[in-house]
């Protein structure tokens, strides 16, 4: 059932055994989750069922560090940010979940190995018919991997998503379920904790037409977002001055994102064909969608003790005596025509007949963060509409990021070159800091890490806020590290491990009674 926040009257109590704080990917696979189960939850979207321009402001705010569009980058609405992503889809690689002495502030409190099976779930409610994610041969129909030199560099695969948008597709099954109510444009003003702040009591409740309500939960799940969910433990800040659970002040801390880099480098084939489509474009199958994409091996990230880096290609451009340089060249002096031409006869494949002397790969890539205490998320002076204060973001990159992203490059160059059919010029610089993104992925993760220790991370393995008996965290605001790939289908594998926590939980406390 759906019920419109401003429709409620005034004053309203909600009692409820679950209340879930946001609509999007986390808090909609936990819903549905609980359907039928006889749990009663209340699902709390800020949003409609459409985009509302005023709605979504409710996310702007303040830049302290790098620059950042708090705004666009999100969406406020049923279904959350699913109603635009891409569908990018692959677990993190297990050494992402490890204590890495290279990494500092990095491990999990739980591995790979415990997400599996989450994974495998995750994958149906993301639409995606299979989990060869690693597995080459599976694909070997539409191409072979590229035979790089070497043991570095590795293939593997992206799998898309349709992409599934949350929202659309499962919202008949909340609106199905007898024991979910959810309530639209209905905005948390702060979750009020016991006056020993050891458990959530309630969430004042408010909508953009003034409406003031209560929902009393016997446990809350906090899933709106990266951002959100730093914001709203900081604000919820009526007992405890320094917001719920940031005792030891790490709520908002080692913000992450994934810095994308459009062109990192010019790569310079001798033959197109050598490169198999699945690098070069979203590639149908018949079990869906794929993308090749290079990594990093496993022993090679320890042995160079750097962070992860993927790379995905693009579309093939001719290079001729013509064409000479492409326009994404940022060195005058970089693959000049001698340069071309000793490349296309100096390797084994055949010479080009035509025009061409070489061809020029489209490229981008992706890098992991270090954890940065000093990136975080604190409230800003300026307010919403709702009276509350602003997110103030203050995304930090280090020079190690740089080093490490560059570090990758110029093994990839290496593994090329060894390889006999292509060349690589590195174009992305040395630098002392990094005060500028290229780009980014709209990914936010960290800000409410998990750790087993109270002193440096937010919750603990199961997702409960340290200290609060009856407060969880969902979303990628979990992640301890970020990994390198897109977070969609961690963080639902995630909110599928909570339910199950949660269903646990909520048999043994009926038992007892």
């Amino acid at each position: 059932m759906f019920i419109d926040g401003r429709s409620l009257p005034e004053g309203t109590v909600v009692e409820t055994d679950l209340a879930i704080i946001g609509a999007g990917a986390a808090g909609i696979s936990i819903a549905r989750e609980l359907a039928g189960s006889g749990i009663s939850v209340a699902l709390l979207e800020s949003g409609g069922f459409e985009f509302d321009a005023e709605t979504q402001d409710l996310y702007e705010g303040e830049m302290g560090g790098v620059d950042y569009p708090l705004t666009s980058s999100r969406l406020r609405y049923f279904g959350g940010t699913t109603n635009h992503w891409g569908g990018w889809c692959r677990p993190l690689e297990p050494l992402d979940f490890e204590e890495r002495d290279w990494v500092p502030n990095s491990g999990w409190p739980i591995n790979r190995q415990t997400l599996d099976p989450f994974y495998d779930r995750a994958r149906e409610l993301c639409q995606i018919p299979t989990g060869h994610f690693d597995n080459a041969a599976a694909w070997s129909e539409y191409g072979e991997p590229l035979p790089l030199a070497g043991k570095d560099v590795e293939t593997r695969f992206f799998l898309y998503s349709p992409p599934t948008r949350f929202g659309k597709k499962y919202r008949p099954d909340i609106e199905r379920a007898k024991n979910i109510t959810c309530y639209l444009n209905s905005n948390v003003l702060e979750i009020v904790p016991s006056e020993n702040a050891k458990t959530v009591e309630s969430l004042s409740m408010g909508t953009l037409t003034g409406i003031r309500f209560t929902v009393k939960p016997k446990i809350c799940i906090l899933a709106a977002g990266g951002i959100e969910n730093a914001r709203i433990l900081l604000l919820s800040n009526s007992v405890q001055k320094e917001g719920l659970g940031n005792g030891n002040d790490v709520v908002g801390r080692y913000f992450m994102e994934h810095p994308h880099i459009p062109s990192p480098a010019s790569f310079l084939i001798t033959d197109p064909e050598l490169v198999a489509r699945f690098y070069r474009t979203y590639t149908r199958t018949d079990e869906g969608v794929i993308r090749g994409c290079l990594m990093f091996t496993e022993d090679y990230l320890r042995r160079s003790r750097r962070m992860g880096t993927v790379l995905t290609f693009g579309m093939v451009q001719p290079v001729t005596a013509e064409t000479g340089r492409g326009p994404e060249e940022k060195d005058p002096a970089a693959f000049t025509m001698p340069s071309v031409l000793q490349l296309a006869r100096s390797t084994t494949s055949t010479p080009a007949t035509g025009e061409e002397l070489g061809w020029r790969l489209g490229v981008g890539c992706a890098g992991e963060q270090e954890p940065n205490p000093a990136s975080r998320i604190t409230l800003s002076e300026q307010k919403d509409a709702l009276g509350l204060n602003r997110t103030k973001l203050s995304w930090r990159l280090k020079k190690t990021d740089a080093e490490s992203l560059r570090g990758n490059l110029l093994a990839l160059a290496q593994a090329f070159g060894g390889w006999g059919e292509g060349r690589v010029r590195v174009l992305f610089p040395e630098r002392d800091e990094w005060t500028e993104a290229e780009g980014w992925g709209n990914h936010h993760l960290g800000s409410t890490r998990m750790s087993t220790d109270p002193k440096k991370g937010v919750t603990d393995a199961n997702c409960r806020v340290h200290g609060l008996s009856n407060l969880y965290i969902a979303g990628s605001s979990l992640y301890p590290t970020g990994g390198t790939v897109n977070p969609t289908l961690t963080l639902v594998a995630l909110a599928l491990r909570l339910s199950d926590h949660l269903k646990l939980r909520f048999a043994q406390t009926n038992a007892v009674q």
